[in-house]
């Protein structure tokens, strides 16, 4: 590979088989050892790490800075570069609610957010009106890692919860702050998700706590200046297959519990009138049943796939009344339009809908029936709906970009119709739309779908197969990547790239259907629509098989992966960010955080022999062989709980002693990170750059 050159020898993982036997079939694993066996532990603590495992990930990091040492000066040059498009000192544009307007901001060269509020009708450029509530950089003061969970204000807007996590695990600690003398009260409450749901009097809150297997098993009641061991336990889940989480409704009338994995939903109800009742089940789950609901005064709507609706339908029910035997259709099934989101105000309903790929907003005046559509004409783009923090109220924020328009905010007037601009991104170091070109093309998969895929590149890149090309791809857990404003990328297309996201099977771009064949037993449809995609841009000359490079996260790692693994030769370069490769030892370990909710996505081969064979068949690490595989980025987080550190480590020693290529297959471990990478919006940027250099020396363009 004639980019890297003049490496050291790479590290050799030492091999401790390990054999495990399941359904009669026996398996020996070679690096079995880099599991830590005190993982729990190791994810609050890491300094606890066994230290042949540490010395092998420092090794390996060691390695890669040396296989990377001479894309530092580009990796600098990438950064100012996205860094310059970042409007350092940004605030959002504040959302009323009640007396107050409230919102974040940033300050130059600050990497975490400031929450404030002002007056309700203030203006927001004027500073001295503007409350600072909570200052995340304060907090995040000598901290490695440091991430908010947002701050929640209760109904008389005298306090706040805000949650914090240091390590990277995800194991988060809420405070409850005093929003007059922006003290902190006595209350820590440890180990949760994450945030909380304010009782109406703001004298209590309710959460979620994580157990040692890092699953949000249990709801807590807290009141506050009580410690958090005298909690009262709400709701425990015994299933854990399923995942759980508390809300609350705009009017503050219930504290909702929703319980579900990725196909199935259940959701329990406590009355704000009666904190002490136990919560009330709103209809009991159902395999493959999965529903949602948001109040609406006096009836819940609720969306659902109930009774056949692929694409899901919305449903009415009487408050006092809402088992699914009072449930009545007001907005039908479609098919091939699929509902993601709904919501409800006073005198509206909205939902947020996907028909062939394109998102589009649907408003129905709830006291006459009349619909109509907030769309947008351009061949590909993204729409997010924020609604409004009141329920009275005839307005609401959404905001609209695509690949190469910046993101605009607007305020949507339901009744008058009008729109409101109310800020477009800034691009400070300067952004012309027209230097580029975003379009949506489809590419023919092996049994005839079509698969969407969306390209950015300059106007005046030559189309005749020599630009380099980044395909990026997820394809899992029903998840749409949306085609929006991302300025990142254009430090990619400004060195002559293509840079393309490929809609594949496992997400919803399509609609249900489209999540449904790319999972389970159908899984391999996923990998089988990127190297169509790869096909067609080879195909087309968008790009050519030898300048492709291919990047995917966490699902969109077993991504890369298996295409690594079914094509190589079809991949000038892969970058894995904490890749999900080690599919069935991890479904085979019920301890690990996400394995049992995880079992209806990918299947449960503890239980089945014929799942066991089909995770076996495609698991990325499972199926390493003798052949040279393209360069290969992986990157984990030392405390990641979603996508453990051994799974990229694994890989990467198995793929190194495989290969029959001279191509540098590179591990870099964060050790003071997991799954999202680091957590500061500047050190987000340095490790893309990072991963930018990577695919820019690949494709031979530093």
């Amino acid at each position: 590979m004639t980019a890297f050159k003049n490496l050291p020898a790479p590290p050799a993982a030492e091999k401790r088989p390990v054999s495990d036997t399941r359904h009669g079939i026996t398996r020996t694993d070679d690096y079995a050892w880099l599991r830590a066996d005190n993982w729990q532990a190791m994810f609050k603590d890491p300094s606890i790490l066994d230290p042949d495992i540490r010395a092998h990930l420092e090794a390996e990091n060691g390695y890669m800075n040396a296989a990377m040492e001479d894309t530092k000066p580009l990796q600098k040059a990438l950064f100012a570069e996205m860094r310059g498009r970042i409007k350092e000192d940004d605030s959002s544009v504040p959302m009323k609610d009640g007396p107050h307007a409230y919102g974040t901001s940033f300050v130059t060269g600050g990497e975490q957010p400031r929450y404030f509020r002002i007056p309700r009708d203030g203006d927001v450029k004027d500073e001295t009106i503007r409350t600072i509530l909570l200052d995340g950089d304060k907090e995040a003061a000598g901290k490695a890692y440091f991430r908010l969970a947002g701050l929640d204000h209760c109904t008389d807007h005298s306090r706040g919860i805000w949650g914090y996590d240091d390590k990277g695990s995800e194991f988060f600690t809420l405070r409850v702050r005093d929003l007059s003398s922006l003290e902190d009260l006595s209350d820590v409450i440890e180990n949760t998700g994450g945030g909380g749901v304010w009782a109406p009097d703001g004298k209590s809150f309710f959460y979620s706590a994580l157990d040692e297997n890092h699953r949000p098993s249990k709801v807590f009641h807290h009141i506050l200046g009580t410690p958090q061991s005298e909690d009262r336990l709400v709701y425990e889940e015994a299933d854990a297959g399923f995942f759980m989480g508390v809300g609350g409704s705009l009017l503050d009338d219930f504290i909702y519990i929703d319980i579900h994995d990725h196909e199935t939903s259940e959701y329990r109800l406590l009355s704000t009138k009666d904190l002490n009742a136990e919560p009330k089940l709103v209809a009991v789950r159902e395999e493959g049943i999965e529903y949602s609901l948001t109040e609406g005064g006096d009836v819940f709507y609720i969306l659902t796939n109930d009774g056949g609706a692929k694409d899901f339908k919305i449903m009415e029910t009487p408050v006092d009344k809402p088992g699914k035997e009072n449930w009545r259709e007001v907005v039908p099934h479609k098919p091939g339009t699929l509902i993601i989101s709904h919501m409800a105000y006073a005198r509206h309903l909205l939902w947020l809908e996907r028909k062939d790929g394109l998102p589009q907003i649907m408003i129905r005046d709830r006291r006459s029936g009349e619909e109509h559509a907030i769309a947008f004409d351009e061949e590909a783009y993204s729409l997010g709906l924020s609604g409004a923090a009141e329920y009275d109220t005839d307005v609401i924020r959404f905001s609209y970009s695509s690949m190469t328009t910046p993101s605009q905010l607007y305020d949507y007037n339901m009744v008058t119709r009008e729109r409101t601009l109310l800020k477009t991104q800034e691009v400070p170091s300067g952004h012309n739309p027209d230097d580029y070109v975003t379009r949506r093309v489809f590419a023919p998969a092996w049994d005839g779908e079509k698969v969407p895929v969306t390209l950015l590149y300059r106007k005046d890149m030559p189309l005749d197969g020599s630009a380099p090309c980044l395909l990026y791809g997820y394809g899992a857990y029903g998840i749409t990547i949306p085609a929006g404003f991302n300025t990142n990328c254009l430090s990619l297309a400004d060195r002559g790239f293509v840079y393309a996201i490929a809609h594949i099977r496992g997400g919803k771009d399509k609609g249900f259907a489209w999540y449904e064949d790319g999972k389970m037993d159908k899984k391999t449809n996923t990998f089988k629509d990127f190297i169509a995609a790869a096909d067609y841009l080879n195909q087309q000359k968008f790009t050519s098989y030898a300048n492709i490079i291919a990047e995917g996260g966490s699902a969109g790692g077993m991504l890369m992966g298996a295409v690594a693994n079914m094509a190589p030769e079809k991949f000038a370069g892969l970058i894995a960010a904490v890749p999900f490769v080690d599919v069935l030892n991890t479904m085979l370990d019920d301890t690990l955080p996400l394995t049992p909710p995880e079992w209806p996505e990918w299947g449960n081969p503890i239980e089945s022999r014929e799942e066991y064979e089909q995770i076996a068949a495609y698991s990325p690490y499972d199926n390493v062989g003798a052949k040279p595989y393209p360069p290969i980025l992986a990157l984990g987080g030392l405390t990641d709980p979603r996508v453990t550190y051994w799974e990229p480590a694994k890989w990467v020693a198995k793929l190194r002693d495989k290969t029959t290529g001279a191509a540098p297959i590179l591990l870099k471990t964060n050790m003071d990170a997991g799954h999202g990478g680091a957590s500061g919006r500047f050190q987000r940027l340095e490790e893309i750059a990072f991963e930018y250099a990577f695919a820019i020396k690949v494709a031979g363009k530093m």
